[in-house]
């Protein structure tokens, strides 16, 4: 700790126009000490708080724990903040207080929050509302729901167990800590109920991933005669669009209506959202349009919208609408943004943002970085995403994803499977998705089950339908459809039209009439089978078998659920634009000059590769 005379000499040498006054009359001690709380009220900066310490300290006016809150209320400067305290002899209840708040809220080091809130028990000042308020915070955010239980015990100790600001910071500590039921009844325990003990504990089901409460809560509120406001609404509505509940997301945005409430930063791309999760695109676009201000998360929201709707050519429109309207794209633009690209093959446009991240400083975040290697692998540009895979100073789960997985859609799976080994991070479900497609592209069977088995046995992960299917689609492949039968009857769910009709195609190539008439029986008894591959398949199969009414039945079936063959689908990107071609198609996206000169550099591409 700094004495008062070599900490004066420091700060004497940054401001040596500083000097003693020099009155004839020197002012009081207790005057002083007013005019400096009055300076440091006015204070916006943390050099004009170090002008006041110096200040303070010539005029021998030790008033230390004045300088820490606003200090701390200006943020920023950490190093600064954690001298002025460390300091200070006898911190008092004031100085305590805020510094838990900016270790919490400012610094998010939530343990040395606690660390800090122990020293202030050790120290003999008794904590308030306000300290019990943060420590929560902090124990949720960490999660540390052991010291969470035991600070909530210690309230009944000094008789704050009723007061509405610390019950409000303890239903979201528990949810964050995943105990909800715990922070349900806390909430029941609060006798009256204002807005912010609905919207914690409705915030709070939703951190805990308990989506369908959440709207039971809400509907509970309205049935007391409670009004919502904003964030209520934004809460319910993160979980209609995890619920697909289409019917109660638009209600709010009646009440939204009805109320007055802006279509703000928050509430608007909430609405786009949960549309979008609802696949009610035209609805989405209707709100996007209507909003007057819209800044950058609105164009993200609706950009994500259309990017996760499989309408990717509209999210890349919209990016170009938003780049002339002048709001700047950050990292969530562009991994949203290069999601679209790989979908539909938009290659330059990918290269385009690469070179907008370089430009921000971006081409390092990991989500932006990440989605440039899954673009690149899409497009088929290998080198190029393993090149932004290697160039990543930090990589996350996903980025070994998209990795390994673009090496297994383009048939290079020993090079897939060594990157499985030299992962950094532990593997998820996905991560075997990649790795189980990477045996099916090069038929490697050993491999494939021994995968399968680590899954689980090993990584301690439960395979999902994917992953039977991968495995399935292997072993059917590889002529070995008795094992692929076997596994299928294994699978703990009901096998899906994709698991079928792996079986079903080798079936046809293998000519086994038998398995493949298990395996129709079954999709025809489907009412959800909708994939049009499949009851061709089926229908060859019974015509190899000439079971021709069987055949016939096939077709009528198709016919009558309305099931039709998908067209196939390419673009071209011409001139910054995304064209695109349908099969059976007569006309193209795009003007008849620029069609005519499509056309003759096709036929120009088929004559040279005779």
């Amino acid at each position: 700790m700094l004495k008062p005379e070599k900490l004066l000499f420091s700060i004497s040498r940054q401001f040596p126009s500083l000097k003693p006054r020099q009155l004839e009359e020197p002012p009081r001690p207790r005057d002083l000490a007013r005019n400096f709380l009055r300076r440091l009220k006015r204070c916006v900066s943390a050099n004009q708080i170090r002008e006041i310490q110096a200040q303070m300290l010539i005029n021998s006016v030790e008033k230390p724990n004045f300088l820490i809150p606003k200090a701390v209320e200006l943020g920023g400067d950490f190093a600064y903040v954690s001298s002025l305290f460390s300091a200070t002899e006898q911190p008092n209840h004031y100085s305590f207080n805020f510094m838990i708040r900016g270790l919490t809220n400012t610094w998010h080091d939530h343990g040395a929050a606690l660390s800090l809130y122990r020293r202030m028990k050790l120290s003999g000042l008794k904590p308030d509302n306000f300290t019990y308020n943060f420590v929560f915070v902090a124990c949720g955010n960490l999660p540390e729901s052991g010291v969470g239980r035991s600070v909530h015990s210690s309230l009944f100790k000094v008789g704050l167990e009723r007061d509405d600001h610390v019950n409000h910071s303890l239903i979201t500590m528990y949810a964050k800590c995943g105990y909800v039921i715990d922070a349900r009844k806390v909430f029941d325990e609060i006798t009256e109920r204002d807005m912010v003990s609905w919207n914690s504990m409705i915030s709070g089901y939703l951190l805990a991933g308990c989506a369908k409460d959440a709207v039971g809560l809400f509907r509970k509120m309205e049935e007391e005669g409670v009004e919502p406001d904003e964030r209520t609404l934004v809460s319910v509505l993160g979980a209609c669009a995890h619920l697909g509940d289409l019917k109660t997301g638009r209600l709010l945005e009646e009440i939204a209506v009805r109320k007055k409430i802006g279509f703000s930063t928050f509430l608007g791309p909430k609405l786009i959202s949960m549309y979008g999760k609802c696949g009610e695109l035209d609805s989405a676009r209707r709100l996007f349009d209507e909003m007057v201000n819209k800044d950058r998360v609105a164009w993200n929201a609706m950009i994500t919208v259309y990017s996760q709707n499989g309408r990717s050519s509209e999210a890349i429109k919209l990016f170009r609408e938003m780049e002339v309207s002048r709001v700047y794209p950050d990292a969530i633009t562009f991994s949203t943004l290069l999601s679209a690209c790989g979908s539909v093959g938009a290659l330059e446009l990918g290269k385009r943002i690469e070179t907008y991240a370089l430009e921000t400083g971006l081409q390092h975040n990991v989500y932006v970085a990440t989605g440039l290697v899954d673009m690149y692998g899409k497009c088929g540009s290998i080198e190029e995403a393993l090149r932004v895979f290697e160039a990543m100073p930090v990589k996350n789960e996903a980025t070994w994803n998209a990795m390994i997985s673009a090496y297994a859609h383009h048939g290079q799976a020993q090079e897939a499977l060594s990157l499985f080994n030299q992962m950094s991070v532990p593997p998820s479900d996905v991560t075997f998705v990649g790795v189980l497609s990477a045996c099916v592209h090069a038929g490697l069977v050993d491999q494939g089950r021994r995968y399968f088995h680590e899954m689980s046995s090993i990584f301690g992960l439960v395979p999902k339908i994917e992953h039977y299917t991968n495995v399935i689609d292997l072993l059917s492949r590889a002529g070995l459809l008795e094992e692929a039968w076997e596994l299928m009857e294994k699978f703990p769910g009901k096998p899906d039209e994709i698991m079928l009709g792996a079986i079903l195609g080798a079936c046809q190539k293998r000519r086994d009439v038998v398995t493949g008439g298990k395996a129709m029986r079954m999709l025809m008894e489907m009412e959800e089978a909708k994939n049009a591959g499949n009851y061709v398949i089926s229908s060859k199969v019974y015509a190899d078998m000439k079971m021709w009414d069987e055949c016939a039945k096939t077709r009528a079936l198709m016919r009558d659920r309305g099931v039709v063959k998908t067209p196939g689908c390419s673009w071209i990107e011409m001139n910054g634009e995304i064209m695109e071609f349908n099969a059976g198609s007569d006309c193209l996206q795009c003007g008849k000059e620029d069609s005519g000169s499509l056309y003759g550099l096709l036929v120009e591409e088929m004559k040279s590769e005779r």
